[in-house]
């Protein structure tokens, strides 16, 4: 592998790291939030992998690893968490993903944090994949605060940027127009960003949001040559997803570049988490279970928080934190209002991130369906019909995978299952001590039970029962 040396990592060394000022014209800070797709938890360098994520790694070090920081358990939900601050039960988000042919998508009356922080006078841009509405242009990014939107509206193959049902048109677009172009998509994705960076007015602050490509399926390399280190100690499916997380990174190293030219990196805070966990060849090691999963697999993301002068470097935050945190976090940042119609789930975790402060949540929904939920109380997790999903057939190394019956685990008429884990004594989720501690599992199905009754019915099920019209596939997402 090449060796990482950026301009950027001379910049993020301070003399005194302090917390941060009230947020002003002259010191809102840029904020970028980096997301990678499907990328596994034990699948970046400062988690002892044997990928290559140097550009990631210098962030975590340089700034903090979230080690518990949570997320849905596949990409639909999670970006509507991020993108409201609010949990996706709210408004009926919390089942599968959205496709091309969807007939639904993130309600238009949600507020999204674009629309916040363009209010508040940032800059607001998207570069990557939307998945929150392709049927109509109305749920489209630049009609939901985007000032730049580049990227696609559902999945896509890597090079010729067409969706999963195999469409010959591209799903690509700049700004709602679609757009032809040659190039593997996440190296595009950060392309635009950086364009994006050095475009962007000195007096004025900027919020990038990238939520690459990489490394979801179908599982395609940036080049032939981009895998042959990684073949010489690795599978050839292995070697081809490192190739792929690699390359996320190195789009991450050519962002930072760009903060770093044109004078931004001192007044940056950079957020980057994966969307879930990952799949088979990925890994979520120590963690049970992989995407799709409400174990911790599934939904405890590998995050990092970096903002020189701000955050200790070094620091490491074992705090319960979730994506909804992010929106009200950054229009805090902004000097914008909290108040909004339709109440945020999530928190400003600043002082948790500079300050060491614990974690502002009593509890954190992981999830709530009509089939499965989960929630963490401190060291608690609940459970409900709790399924591994894909679970590999050898071992984490080969690919090989099955699924997991789901509709085994529907308590229609059954009871349900319940599980309790203690997180901070098994965070593999091996013993379920359910039986041992009946009071705790009370507490926590009765908090449950209230997030479970507020929950709106399901839009992929109120679709269902409009028999909206749907060609090329289901709502389900393929997986690599």
């Amino acid at each position: 592998m090449k060796s990482l040396f950026f301009a950027f990592s001379t910049l993020a060394i301070f003399a005194s790291v302090g917390t941060a000022a009230p947020a002003t014209p002259a010191t809102r800070p840029n904020i970028i939030f980096l997301l990678a797709d499907d990328l596994g938890n034990a699948d970046v360098g400062w988690h002892g992998s044997d990928i290559q994520t140097p550009t990631l790694d210098k962030l975590a070090d340089e700034g903090a690893k979230l080690e518990d920081f949570y997320v849905l358990p596949v990409c639909t939900p999670t970006r509507a968490a991020f993108i409201t601050g609010r949990y996706p039960i709210r408004y009926g988000l919390q089942m599968n993903v959205l496709r091309e042919n969807s007939k639904y998508g993130l309600p238009l009356e949600e507020r999204t944090v674009a629309q916040a922080l363009r209010e508040a006078g940032y800059t607001t841009a998207i570069c990557g994949k939307w998945h929150l509405g392709a049927f109509d242009p109305a749920y489209w990014p630049n009609a939901r605060g985007f000032d730049h939107w580049y990227g696609h509206l559902s999945g896509i193959d890597y090079f010729t940027h067409c969706s999963y049902t195999k469409s010959a048109t591209p799903d690509w677009y700049r700004n709602g127009k679609q757009i032809v172009e040659e190039g593997y998509a996440t190296a595009l994705e950060s392309r635009e960003a950086v364009d994006i960076i050095k475009h962007q007015p000195a007096d004025k602050p900027l919020f990038l949001y990238v939520p690459f490509t990489g490394v979801h399926g179908p599982l395609m390399a940036p080049s032939e040559e981009s895998t042959a280190e990684y073949k010489k100690a690795m599978v050839e499916q292995r070697a081809t997803l490192a190739a792929m997380a690699t390359s996320v990174d190195e789009g991450c190293k050519n962002i930072m570049q760009a903060l770093a030219d044109t004078g931004r990196i001192d007044n940056t805070l950079v957020i980057f988490a994966s969307d879930n966990g990952g799949l088979p060849p990925g890994r979520n090691l120590p963690y049970r279970a992989f995407k799709s999963s409400l174990y911790e697999g599934g939904v405890r993301s590998c995050a990092l928080a970096w903002w020189p002068g701000h955050i200790q470097p070094g620091t490491v935050i074992k705090e319960p934190l979730h994506i909804v945190d992010l929106f009200p976090t950054f229009l805090k940042l902004a000097g914008g209002s909290l108040e909004q119609k339709f109440p945020f789930d999530g928190h400003d975790i600043l002082p948790v991130l500079t300050e060491g402060k614990p974690s502002p949540h009593e509890d954190i929904l992981i999830n709530a369906t009509p089939r499965e939920g989960a929630l963490r109380k401190g060291d608690w997790k609940l459970v409900i019909n709790g399924f591994d999903g894909v679970t590999p057939t050898h071992d984490l190394v080969t690919g090989e995978k099955k699924r997991v019956n789901k509709a085994d685990l529907d308590p229609k008429g059954r009871a349900q299952k319940v599980e309790l884990f203690n997180l901070t004594n098994d965070p593999g989720e091996t013993k379920d001590v359910a039986a041992e501690h009946p009071e705790i599992v009370k507490d926590l199905q009765a908090r449950y039970a209230v997030y479970a009754a507020a929950a709106a019915e399901p839009l992929q099920l109120q679709n269902k029962k409009k028999n909206a019209p749907l060609s090329g596939g289901t709502d389900s997402e393929p997986n690599p």
